[in-house]
Parts: structure tokens; C-alpha cells; sequence
């Protein structure tokens, strides 16, 4: 029997599914098991789930989806900082209390070595990131708070305005230059996510912002959960002059496994087939060289192919690269080792 391939996910939406759930216990739930959603802890273990960066997500109250499922070509307006925060703090808290009950079997990491320990003892190793920094105030105060929480990844916007930067519309078909970059506030966000080493996630922004963070960043260029815009020209995915700056910075692109960011023609739908997956994946490590590729999954965020389903079923996808002659070297690197690398040059 073939040993599955462990993974290290570059992005998940379990914290706002458990936050949104009408369950009085979602700590059980998360722990024990649930048939809704795609993580949980023995949906994780059935997949090799190793860990990923779990995001703090703060739920739009306009839609964000059409009738039939398919996205909005619309920005939904900005958050108060209040309705932000709201969401973000009982996020963080479920996260915690799932932590403090899992007696180590769940393991909030705030650097490498803490990961790849957590991963050795074949624990769930969880880095907390924040998907739009709606919550934080220009002074930054509270990203320092969550920082001490153990905050190590940031995305600057979701796909809406916030006082840092624009986010892009889930239009289809389009371009990511969609609107405008960082503003000032963003800059400085920036620039103390250098200092702090918290990784700066580029996978909402808009293609102005894209640049803007590679001119004042030092550090490796990094888009969490986005795909080929040449395969599926959705404004979330990146243009290959894109892929060339993430490549010269030694950067990183995980894989996004939402079929509306897969498809040429942008649907969402669960029948697709995992080929469509794999061609979007060879594209990024022709363009990148496979140091640079991993698993950016959206797992409880976005619709994923049936064959994989949930977590329990991430080694469809490695199955698939296995069959195609994909070495078990290379298969750990997209597995695990990308992230890792990339991590150790950005949050230690």
C-alpha cells in the first residue's frame, strides 16, 4: 500500500464554517467529527491533513453569490471595524478552545520548528492567519494583540474594500486590474508585517495592490489559495507577468482547489474532473520550479471536485500526481516541504 503524502494546507475556512454553525458544540464537532463541512480532526487524520494556515475571516452581510451559485460580479460594501471584530474574536476563540480540549492533538504553531514537531507526532499543526485585515485599525494596535494571539500569515483584503486596499470583485471573465492598489495605511501595513514577520498573502488583492506589495516588501512573495489566470481568467487567479514576480522573489503559490477558480468557464460546479486540478498545478511549477508550489485548498470557503470531497480526501490529488510519475520527493515538497520552506524565510 502506497503511504499517503502529507499535507500542509496554504489555506482553509473552517473557523468561519464552526463560527456560522447553528451546533451548540462546535469543539466536539471539530474534534469527534461532523458530516457537514470539509475539516474536522478525523476528516484530517483520513487525508494526512498535517496542519495549514487556518483563517480569521470576517462573513460579508451582502451576498456574495448569485441564486444559482455563481459569484457576484459585485464588491460587497466595507465592514465596520465592529462587525469585523465580532466574527474575528469568536473565530479565535473556537480555535483556542478547540486547542485547549484536543490535549495536544490540535496545536497552534507560531514558527517552523513548532510545525514540523507537531507534524512528527502526527498532530494537527494549525498557523493562524487573518483573510482581510477588516478587523485591524490604522494604528495597528490590534494586530500586535493578534500577533500575541499567535497571528503569523495576513491577507491586507478580502474581495472588498477596507482602509488598506482593494480587494477584487469574484467577477468572470476578467482581469485582477480591477481597481486600485494599497493606500497609505497600507503601506504601513506592510511594512510591519516585514518587521513582525507575518507573511503578507496576495491572493484577494487587486493587481495595483499586487504591485504595490512587491515594490515595499522584503520578504518572499506569497499568494495562499489562487490559480492560472491563463487557464481560467477569473480576477482571483494570477497573470503569468504575476507568476514571474512571485518566482523572482523565490515566492510561493498554493493550489486552490474551488472549482470556479479552476474551470475555463469559471462555473462552480463539483463535477470537475481532478485532470483540471493537476493542469493548473504543472502550469505553476513550470512557471515557478517545484520549490515553489503547494496545496492552497479553500476547503470550507468554496466548492471543491467531488473525487476529493472534504480533507479525508486530499490524496485523490496525490494519487492523480502519483500516476502521472510524480517522484515521492517531489510529491512531499508540494505536500509539505514548499510551505515549510517558505514559512522558515518568512515568520522566523
Amino acid at each position: 500500500m502506497t503511504k499517503p503524502t502529507h499535507v500542509f494546507d496554504g489555506h482553509n475556512d473552517v473557523l468561519m464554517r464552526l463560527y456560522k454553525s447553528p451546533s451548540k458544540d462546535v469543539v466536539s464537532d471539530f474534534l469527534n467529527g461532523e458530516e457537514a463541512g470539509h475539516i474536522d480532526l478525523p476528516k484530517a487524520r483520513a487525508g494526512s491533513l498535517a496542519g495549514g494556515l487556518f483563517a480569521l475571516y470576517s462573513p460579508s452581510n451582502a451576498r456574495t453569490r448569485l441564486p444559482g451559485g455563481e459569484p457576484s460580479p459585485t464588491l460587497p460594501p466595507p465592514l465596520t471595524m465592529e462587525e469585523a471584530r465580532e466574527s474575528v474574536l469568536g473565530e479565535l476563540a473556537i480555535l483556542l478552545k478547540i486547542v485547549e480540549a484536543s490535549k495536544g492533538a490540535v496545536v497552534l504553531c507560531r514558527t517552523t520548528a513548532e510545525i514540523k514537531e507537531t507534524i512528527a507526532r502526527d498532530a494537527l499543526a494549525v498557523v493562524l492567519h487573518i483573510e482581510g485585515a477588516d478587523a485591524i485599525d490604522a494604528n495597528l494596535d490590534f494586530l500586535h494583540m493578534l500577533y500575541a494571539a499567535g497571528l503569523r500569515s495576513l491577507g491586507p483584503v478580502w474581495s472588498r474594500t477596507n482602509i488598506f486596499g482593494h480587494g477584487v470583485p469574484f467577477r468572470f471573465p476578467s482581469s485582477p486590474d480591477i481597481g486600485d492598489g494599497l493606500t497609505a495605511a497600507g503601506e504601513k501595513l506592510v511594512r510591519t508585517c516585514n518587521a513582525m514577520k507575518i507573511l503578507i498573502d496576495l491572493s484577494h488583492i487587486t493587481e495595483k495592490g499586487f504591485w504595490d506589495v512587491a515594490r515595499l516588501s522584503k520578504a518572499p512573495l506569497v499568494a495562499t489559495h489562487s490559480n492560472v489566470h491563463v487557464l481560467c481568467p477569473s480576477p482571483r487567479n494570477l497573470t503569468d507577468k504575476q507568476l514571474d514576480a512571485i518566482k523572482d522573489t523565490g515566492g510561493m503559490v498554493g493550489l486552490n482547489f474551488a472549482t470556479c477558480f479552476l474551470r475555463e468557464d469559471g462555473n462552480m460546479r463539483a463535477d470537475t474532473e481532478i485532470e483540471v486540478m493537476v493542469r493548473h498545478l504543472e502550469y505553476l511549477i513550470d512557471k515557478l520550479g517545484e520549490d515553489h508550489v503547494g496545496m492552497g485548498s479553500d476547503f470550507d470557503g468554496a466548492g471543491v471536485p467531488e473525487k476529493i470531497g472534504s480533507a479525508a480526501g486530499l490524496q485523490v490529488l496525490f494519487d492523480a500526481l502519483r500516476a502521472k510519475g510524480y517522484s515521492d520527493a517531489l510529491l512531499t515538497k508540494l505536500g509539505t516541504g514548499n510551505w515549510l520552506s517558505t514559512l522558515a524565510r518568512t515568520i522566523d
